[in-house]
Formats: C-alpha cells, sequence, structure tokens
C-alpha cells in the first residue's frame, strides 16, 4: 500500500508534494490520521469551520510539557527531529495564564499605529534592493528569493529586533534551516544549537548596547522586571519566535505571490492598473497558498468530542492545523477553490495567520511588507517574468514552510 492510500497518511518529510498531499487529506474528512517524520502518530485537520472551533476551544493547548501525553510517558524518542516545534518556551506554545503572561510582552512591538510606523523605512528598503538588481543586465536570470523576497523581510525584521548588521547573514544561514522537515535528527540538533548561539550573541549584544527596539524592551523585562517571570530560556524562544515568524512567512507570502501573478498575467494588468488592489493580491495569495502549509502542534487537554463532525480527539492527541487544505476548501471557496483569483468574494476568508488567542502578531507587518514589495517591485520591473515554467520550481523541503526554493526571473522580460 502507497502513502496516498495508507492510513494513518505519512506526511512527506520532504513536502516534494504538498497539493497532492492536501487533495489526498481532503478526501479523507475533516481531520484525518497522519504520521509525522520518525512515526509520530497525529491529526491533520483540514475542514476550516472544525479548525476554527478547535483554535478557539480552551481545552486545546500549545503546551507539549505539560499536554502531550506520549512525550510524557517516554513514547516520542529524545532526538525527534521536530522537537524544535514543541519543546520551545514562547508565546506560540505557551497556554492560558503563561501564553497571557508572554503575548503581553511582545505585543505592543504589533500596535498598530507601531506597525503603520514602519512603512517608510520598508519602502526605502525595497527601493534599495531594487536599485541593486536594476544594475543586473538584461537578459540574465536573477534568483528573485535571493535577492529580493528573502533579504527584504530578514531586513524589516532585524530593524524591529535591533539586530546589529554583522549579525544579518548569521541569522539568514541559520533560521531556515529549522523549517526544513525532512533534516535527519542529528543534523536538526546541530541546527538547533546553532541558532541558540546566534540568539545568546544578539541577546549579549544587545546588553551592551540597549536600542529603541523589540530585544531591549524583551531583555529589560528579563532582567529588570521581575514581575514578568520572564527567564532567560523564554527571552531566547520568543527571540526565535520572533525572527522566525517574521521573517519565513513573509518570505514565502511573497514568493508565491509572485508566481501567482506572473502566471496569472491578466490579473497582474488589473493590479497595475488599480494598485489599490494590491492588498486582495495579498489576502488570495494567503488563502491559495498560504505561507505556512501545516503547523504543528497542539494537544487535546481532555477527551474533545465535536458534534459537528463526530470526531472524538483523545486526551493528548497531536493536532497538525494544516492551513493549505483549509484554504482550498470548495464549500467555503467554490468549486474553482485551486483557481487563484485576487477578485474572489473569500480572499479574505482564510486561516492562514491562525485564529483564537494565538492569532499572528505579525499579521499586519506582513502584509504591509507584501502590499509595499509587490506594488515596488511590478512597477520598477513591469516586464518581469519567470525564467522557468512555475510547474518546473523547487519547493521547500518541507510539509511546514510552503514556498520556492528559488524563483529565477528574467526583469527585463523575454526578448
Amino acid at each position: 500500500m502507497d502513502d496516498t492510500t495508507r492510513c494513518p497518511y505519512r506526511l512527506d518529510p520532504e513536502g516534494a508534494d504538498l497539493q497532492a498531499e492536501s487533495a489526498a487529506l481532503r478526501a479523507v474528512g475533516p481531520a484525518a490520521p497522519i504520521e509525522l517524520p520518525g512515526g509520530v502518530p497525529a491529526w491533520s485537520v483540514t475542514d476550516p469551520a472544525l479548525i476554527r472551533r478547535l483554535l478557539t476551544d480552551p481545552r486545546i493547548s500549545k503546551d507539549a510539557s505539560r499536554h502531550w501525553v506520549a512525550d510524557l510517558a517516554g513514547e516520542v524518542p529524545a532526538d525527534w527531529s521536530l522537537r524544535m516545534w514543541t519543546d520551545v518556551r514562547n508565546a506560540l506554545t505557551a497556554y492560558g495564564p503563561e501564553h497571557a503572561r508572554l503575548r503581553r510582552l511582545i505585543s505592543p512591538a504589533f500596535a498598530t499605529r507601531r506597525i503603520r510606523a514602519l512603512a517608510p523605512g520598508i519602502e526605502q528598503i525595497a527601493a534599495g534592493l531594487l536599485d541593486r538588481l536594476a544594475e543586473r543586465p538584461e537578459g540574465e536570470v536573477v534568483d528573485l528569493r535571493a535577492e529580493f523576497t528573502w533579504v527584504l523581510p530578514l531586513m524589516v525584521v532585524n530593524t524591529l529586533l535591533g539586530v546589529p548588521e554583522e549579525m544579518h547573514g548569521a541569522f539568514r544561514s541559520t533560521i531556515g534551516r529549522l523549517f526544513e522537515t525532512g533534516t535527519p535528527p542529528e543534523q536538526a540538533l546541530r541546527n538547533a544549537e546553532a541558532v541558540y548561539t546566534q540568539l545568546a550573541l544578539l541577546a549579549e549584544a544587545k546588553r551592551k548596547e540597549p536600542g529603541e527596539d523589540v530585544t531591549t524592551v524583551l531583555i529589560q523585562a528579563r532582567d529588570e522586571e521581575t514581575s514578568t517571570g520572564l527567564d532567560e530560556r523564554e527571552l531566547l524562544d520568543n527571540l526565535l519566535l520572533l525572527i522566525g515568524a517574521g521573517h519565513e512567512t513573509t518570505v514565502n507570502l511573497l514568493g508565491n505571490a509572485v508566481i501567482q501573478l506572473l502566471s496569472h498575467p491578466d490579473q497582474l494588468e488589473q493590479l497595475k492598473a488599480d494598485p489599490a488592489r494590491w492588498p486582495d493580491a495579498v489576502e488570495e495569495t494567503l488563502r491559495h497558498q498560504p505561507a505556512v502549509a501545516n503547523i504543528l502542534a497542539r494537544f487535546a487537554v481532555e477527551d474533545i468530542h465535536d458534534e459537528a463532525t463526530g470526531l472524538t480527539f483523545a486526551r493528548g492527541d497531536l493536532l497538525v492545523i494544516n492551513f493549505l487544505t483549509a484554504g482550498r476548501d470548495t464549500a467555503l471557496h467554490g468549486e474553482d477553490a485551486a483557481h487563484y483569483d485576487h477578485t474572489r468574494a473569500t480572499r479574505r476568508d482564510h486561516l492562514s495567520f491562525g485564529h483564537g488567542v494565538h492569532y499572528c502578531l505579525g499579521a499586519e507587518l506582513a502584509r504591509l511588507e507584501s502590499r509595499i514589495a509587490l506594488a515596488a517591485l511590478f512597477e520598477r520591473f513591469p516586464r518581469l517574468t519567470l525564467a522557468v515554467p512555475a510547474a518546473e520550481l523547487r519547493p521547500l523541503p518541507s510539509f511546514i514552510s510552503n514556498g520556492p526554493r528559488e524563483l529565477p526571473v528574467l526583469l527585463h522580460g523575454r526578448a
């Protein structure tokens, strides 16, 4: 029996064909039994209505240290390759009062007024990167991911966090590896060690030279405001959350939007003619090709029976939220849900930034960056084209991170 028919469905650690997996899981039902790398059992939750119910249910936790029964019983290997996703102690994995405590510390950084104030800086970063691209000779194939869609979000999040310029390269080379879900356990451990080394160096640098940035605020909460209860591990893990979530998701959002727009030139021309519609393109990209295909993990605090679907999740069950499949739900988005259409009435009705108490704090920043970057890119290079057919683009080696490994383009179009 192959992996497309076996139950539980074994996720491809390399994420080679996320859309095929999405279709197979959707066919099973609102949630499907799956097997994660290392033989770890879980549920893939695919139905958007069920996802919303679960993500607002107080009996659903993200704290593996308290609620993952299999791990507490010693049934999950200590060197499990995805352990970074369950063992970190930050606002992403906290539950109940602990989550509220940690979220309060970082949420001021993402206040609407502060995010909007970043717009001129983002415009300047985009313009500088596009100036460099404009110097490339006509006819040369350029990897737009390496030169633009990867670099811009990294520069923005580093500005927000006050990461010294000399550390940018190190974070660029380490953070992305955490999303590679096919990594062998020993390499995953080395990747984690490399990331924590950089985070510790960042904390050390900001303690020596504090600034008007989020890292400094968190360090002050750790060192001075003992009432916050923030310890050193939580400090580093929340920095990891902010850098990882603030970067990888926007990289993929930009790359996926470029691919879809270049594959639908009629829609791209509509956007060029009416730049006020760029937010619609961003939302449709988030629905159609979310930057995060699957996110883990959540756990049932007790047995949970869902009346609408008839499904029961046992205490300690690990739940994987499948954003990619939810975004293609035909009951919600119509029979053409697999088609990209920035005028779609339900383009904003997606779950790509989560739902409930763990809704992504950086959602508006990602939207702002994407609107600015896409408008600037296509204004500067109106004849931009893919250098290879979209079907030949290689996906990232991940079932979490959804985007292209490379994005080869011709800046000035085809001769």
